[in-house]
């Protein structure tokens, strides 16, 4: 706990020292006013019995009011400065921390993700800290004033006020903690909530959830969510309660018993005076001691999550050694074997191939045999449980992850539709030339898409997406109506997909995880085309499961049951009569001749 209030504190002062500072004396000010304004009180009241000078105690009475109200009124916009630089600063290095993660393990781990969903509502800790504790500083200066005060007309009715906030004190940490702990049980329960939500407003979800009727099952399972959330915060809300309660009887208790010994004990009218105020103000100050150690101890143990993602060890080991040399024999896979945690089965069973540089290896196989998989680990977003696999000999575990990517284009199977700009879509293909629209345009139209980009409302700078309205330099629309954006087709976003490849087409490594899916015959006979001219005596590994498509391939690989079970061309591979050739067979089956023959 201490080590997590330090951490908050540093970031506090790295985000806005001087804003800080100005805020502690804002607080210091505004806890001494209230104990001044009670003794000018009782000395005015005195003065009015006794006869004395009572103008300079007046003044000074309204000067200190006034310094209050400006002391609070500077605190709440110092308050609040604090928590947006500070919550910047956290947010910042939060998602700094996420973009270590250099692998995919940590977003397939829910517990991970509930973390990270916990840090992310807690990026405002820091602030929230740092104002607990002002307000744990500003409630001891007062409780000091007004206990002082209370010291001088009857010490031993102070150590009974004081003595009846240690309860409150106790069920409040105990509070906190319970707030902690739910939040983190029902972390689950919310992501799932988020998750039917997010369906049920998804235009990618609309169509299926229209047509099957999925719109009550949906619903219906995210409000059994939300109920389970609300009965957890339910239970807790009704122990804060029962406490805040009792504890609340406990303090009224207390101050009317005093009030009526100190009407009864011949107090002057300023002593009296001041009695109540010490009473109340120190009440009140034990009061906001108690919210401010309760909230400070909540904001901490959140915090620990926040914490604990920036301290998470790497995914994926950090080598040292500079990244690596222009590709010039080729990549190896040694005996590897892979799968996605101890729970799960081998997905790769001792795979050994060999990808000859400038030349062209496809991946074959039934669905789950691995070859997605085998792209994750080329790519180094995984590292392999056994083997090893090799980049002109040196094994990938002792090259940096990003300088390796740098070397690698890619359209994945599962690539992502940006909801940015036409060409900022293309451009995330290698953000050099964001910005620059002569080689977004040519990788356009290498990919088939210019045509269709051109023609769009604003053209490149088209939102593809109508989750944002795009505007115009003067906020509208010629017609005087903002520009949504406009949504592409599946074969559309498919080409957008191949622009970016085409921006990394002169790097070491081209990787085509079915490229073409979506398109039509025509569309992919012109993709494959343009391809083959891109990787033409360049490293190329391919995967589709569209035969025809990889047939012109140096080298075929056909994985099953986690190995590499067959190798070699397309004819040589035909003549075996093995996996390959049945699977070409069921394939190739509705293609005939005119004359009744089965095209090969």
């Amino acid at each position: 706990m201490r080590s997590a209030a330090g951490q908050a504190l540093a970031l506090v002062w790295r985000a806005a020292s001087v804003i800080l500072l100005a805020y502690l004396a804002s607080v210091l000010l505004a806890s001494a006013v209230p104990v001044a304004m009670a003794w000018l009180t009782k000395l005015i009241l005195d003065g009015l019995v006794t006869g004395g000078a009572l103008l300079p105690l007046a003044a000074g009475l309204a000067a200190a009011g006034l310094a209050g109200a400006l002391a609070l009124q500077a605190g709440q916009y110092l308050r609040a400065e604090l928590d947006r630089r500070a919550g910047l600063s956290a947010r910042a290095g939060l998602f700094a921390a996420v973009e270590r993660w250099r692998g995919l393990a940590r977003f397939e781990d829910p517990a991970m993700l509930d973390r990270l969903r916990l840090a992310e509502q807690s990026a405002a800790a820091p602030g929230r800290v740092v104002d607990a504790l002002f307000g744990l500083g500003r409630g001891a200066v007062t409780l000091a004033g007004f206990v002082g005060s209370l010291l001088v007309i009857s010490p031993a009715f102070t150590a009974v006020v004081i003595g009846s906030a240690l309860p409150a004190l106790l069920a409040e940490l105990r509070l906190s903690r319970g707030r902690a702990r739910v939040q983190w049980e029902i972390g689950p329960a919310e992501r799932r909530e988020l998750f039917y939500g997010h369906l049920l407003g998804s235009v990618d979800a609309a169509k299926e959830i229209r047509l099957f009727g999925l719109g009550g099952f949906l619903r219906g399972r995210m409000i059994a969510e939300r109920r389970s959330v609300d009965a957890a915060k339910r239970a807790l809300d009704r122990r804060e309660l029962a406490a805040q309660s009792a504890l609340a009887a406990l303090s009224t208790l207390t101050a009317g018993a005093g009030l009526v010994w100190a009407v009864g004990s011949g107090m002057s009218v300023g002593d009296v005076s001041m009695f109540v105020a010490a009473v109340a103000g120190i009440q009140g100050a034990i009061e906001g001691l108690v919210a401010s150690t309760g909230q400070a101890h909540h904001q901490l143990l959140m915090f620990g999550h926040y914490a604990a993602v920036l301290r998470a060890e790497p995914d994926l080991p950090a080598p040292e050694a500079g990244g690596p040399p222009p590709l010039r024999r080729g990549i190896e896979l040694r005996d590897v074997w892979f799968r996605y945690s101890e729970d799960h089965p081998w997905v790769l069973r001792g795979v050994s191939l060999f990808v000859p540089y400038g030349r062209s290896v496809a991946l074959v196989g039934r669905n789950g045999a691995g070859k997605s998989t085998l792209v994750k680990l080329l790519c180094r977003f995984y590292d392999p449980q056994r083997g090893a696999i090799l980049w002109d000999g040196v094994d990938l575990r002792d090259l940096p992850a990003e300088e390796l990517r740098a070397r690698i284009g890619a359209v994945f199977q599962d690539f992502m539709a940006y909801d940015f700009s036409a060409a900022d879509n293309i451009a995330v293909g290698d953000l050099a030339v964001l910005g620059r629209t002569a080689p977004v345009e040519e990788a356009a139209r290498r990919a088939g898409v210019h045509d269709v980009l051109a023609r769009l409302p604003r053209g490149y700078d088209t939102p593809l997406t109508r989750m944002f309205f795009g505007e115009s330099e003067d906020g509208e629309h010629e017609t005087g109506v903002p520009l949504s954006g406009v949504p592409l087709s599946g074969g559309q976003w498919q080409r957008v997909a191949l622009a970016r490849a085409f921006l990394r087409g002169d790097r070491d490594l081209m990787i085509l995880d079915e490229p073409s899916a979506g398109l039509d015959a025509e569309a992919e006979y012109e993709v494959h085309s343009r391809l083959r001219e891109i990787r033409a005596g360049r490293t190329s590994v391919l995967i589709s499961h569209r035969l025809g498509s990889i047939r012109a391939a140096d080298v075929i690989a056909v994985l099953a049951e986690g190995r590499v079970g067959e190798l070699g061309r397309h004819d040589e591979l035909l003549a075996r009569g093995g996996l390959y050739a049945s699977l070409w067979a069921k394939q190739s089956s509705g293609y005939i001749d005119a004359e009744g023959q089965r095209i090969p």
